[in-house]
Formats: C-alpha cells, sequence, structure tokens
C-alpha cells in the first residue's frame, strides 16, 4: 500500500451519498439513450443531403450532418465504420427512407476535414465552467500485445480537455491535444468555444499561473478564478494584491479544507465526473488514427454526451 506510515495523517472524508428524486423520468431517459431515432433525428434525416455547391469543385453528395450523424452512430454503439454503414443502411430501409448512405471511406475521409460544434443549451446568465483534462489512448498495440512479446513499445495518447458548466453537467467546449502541450495552454481556447458571461472558472493545480489568470480576464474581465496554487507559490510583486495572492494568502491563514470551503471548490468534481462518463460510455481511447480525426472525434463525442444527458437528467439529493 503506497504512504501506508502517511495514512493517519490523511484527511478521512466520508463519501457522500445521493439519492435521484426523478427516478422514473431518469429511466425513461436512459432507454431513450440507446433509441436509434435520438441519433438518426427528423432534423439529421431533412439535412442529409449537402447543399448545391456555388463555387467550382465538385458537388458533394453528403451533408456535414450525415457524416456527423454516421460518427455519432459509431460512437455510441461502438462499431467500426463498415458496421455503421450496415446499419444505417437498415435503420432507413425500415423507416422507407430513399436516401444514400456514405461508405466507411467516405466517411472516413470526411470525418478529417469536418468543423463540429457543440449545441450547447447552457442556463442563462453567467455560468461557472470547470476546466480538467485526461488521457485517451490512441490506435497501436495493447498492453496484452507488447507484454507477450516482451517488447515495450512507444506510450501513445492524445490529451482531451473539457469545460464543463457546473450546474449542468453539460460539455461547454472540447479541445484535443498531442500529450506534449500543457494544460494550462487549452484555456485559451475552450473559452473561445464559448458564448455568453462567466461567473467562475475553475481548474487543478496544473492551471496555476498568472497566464491562466490573464486568459480568463481577457474573456471576462469581472470573471472569478479558483485554482488551488502550489505548495511553492508566492505572492505577486505588484502593489494591488491579485486574485491568485488572495488564494495564497488563504491557504496559508485556513488550509486547503477551509479554503475550498470558502471558495466552493468542491465543484470542481463535475469535470472529474464528465471525464469519468466519456470513459465508461465511449471508452478511453480514440478510433481515427490521424490527430485531425482524433480532434473531430473528441469534438462529437462531446456533443454525444451532451444529448444522453439532455435525454435524461436525474435530479438528485444529498443523503446525511
Amino acid at each position: 500500500m503506497p504512504n501506508k506510515h502517511n495514512a493517519a495523517r490523511h484527511h478521512h472524508i466520508p463519501k457522500m451519498r445521493f439519492r435521484v428524486t426523478n427516478w422514473s423520468a431518469y429511466e425513461a431517459g436512459l432507454r431513450r439513450r440507446g433509441s436509434l431515432t435520438l441519433w438518426v433525428s427528423d432534423e439529421a434525416i431533412a439535412a442529409w443531403r449537402a447543399a448545391p455547391r456555388t463555387t467550382p469543385g465538385g458537388q458533394a453528395r453528403y451533408s456535414q450532418t450525415a457524416i456527423e450523424t454516421a460518427l455519432m452512430v459509431r460512437l455510441v454503439f461502438h462499431q467500426p465504420l463498415r458496421q455503421t454503414e450496415g446499419l444505417l443502411e437498415s435503420l432507413l430501409d425500415l423507416m422507407g427512407i430513399e436516401l444514400p448512405v456514405p461508405d466507411h471511406t467516405t466517411i472516413s475521409r470526411r470525418a478529417a476535414f469536418l468543423t463540429p460544434t457543440l449545441r450547447t443549451a447552457l442556463p442563462d446568465g453567467a455560468v461557472t465552467l470547470v476546466i480538467d483534462s485526461t488521457g485517451l489512448k490512441v490506435y497501436g498495440a495493447g498492453e496484452w500485445h507488447r507484454d507477450k512479446h516482451g517488447v515495450r513499445g512507444r506510450r501513445t495518447w492524445c490529451k482531451l480537455h473539457l469545460a464543463v458548466d457546473a450546474a449542468t453537467n453539460t460539455i461547454a467546449a472540447t479541445t484535443l491535444t498531442t500529450s506534449g502541450e500543457g494544460d494550462a495552454s487549452q484555456v485559451g481556447p475552450l473559452l473561445d468555444q464559448t458564448t455568453g458571461p462567466i461567473d467562475t472558472v475553475m481548474a487543478d493545480d496544473a492551471y496555476d499561473g498568472e497566464p491562466t489568470y490573464q486568459t480568463v480576464a481577457e474573456r471576462d474581465l469581472a470573471a472569478t478564478v479558483i485554482i488551488p496554487p502550489r505548495s511553492t507559490a508566492v505572492p505577486g510583486s505588484t502593489a494591488e494584491p491579485t486574485q491568485r495572492d488572495g488564494h495564497i494568502q488563504s491557504l496559508a491563514g485556513k488550509g486547503r479544507l477551509g479554503w475550498q470551503r470558502e471558495t466552493g471548490y468542491g465543484k470542481r468534481s463535475m469535470a472529474e465526473t464528465a471525464m469519468s462518463r466519456y470513459k465508461r460510455i465511449l471508452g478511453d481511447h480514440l478510433h481515427a488514427r490521424k490527430l485531425s480525426g482524433q480532434q473531430v472525434e473528441a469534438a462529437i463525442s462531446g456533443a454525444v454526451l451532451n444529448r444522453m444527458i439532455d435525454a435524461g437528467r436525474p435530479e438528485s439529493v444529498r443523503v446525511p
């Protein structure tokens, strides 16, 4: 057991328990997540064919909506592209709709050039965004293959960055980078994908530093930043204390638990919950082999999770 000699010094906080109060409606929403009509909707069928092209070049048969729908079906039902093609063909036949279905090659080729946008319905007014990142495996040999042959290959994975609305668990923005990109460098790209006022931005200490505070201030000057400073952090040299200086002083005076209660830092767990939901529902690896396709896949995965949440959102209360 790691760090067993320091176990007596750890904070022994009991795990919180919650009870769902709208179970019947939530259960119906969970069943609805498996409905094909949720993913191949009437809106998608209406916009299936590509609009006539007004510029020089070949005319596309399928709209961006059709390709996005095919990728959604693939991610939700964990199918290769060929099986996804067959599923869409059979579904349209059963519905009696005469529409062409993109073949697996077309889906793969078009996916690398999509520009999907998250269609999020955030609450009115200023929102609290929680930012975090996690690693996703990319295409390659698995651990069993490496262990069997005694060869340890290079670890290949990408980093998924999410901005989550703390009030609704909705994913407001996504980015996907290589493993070499720092977490703090993606705060700007995530905030650029959001609209409307921001009340608070929360993140862990990997995002600590004045550049993060400056990036948030450029997006919304009135926004509050709640990030725990690192243990080696010291107040800045400016005459007027900054938000980060206030966190450093509060941690020194009240301790970490006192600072967390004062700032409401517990809401940051919403980002970890979103990461867990992503990996449990969609898996911990990426299907696309190129970075451009992987970035599109990450954006569509966020849209998939948002649609699942909209289909049935639990209302829970804490059990004392």
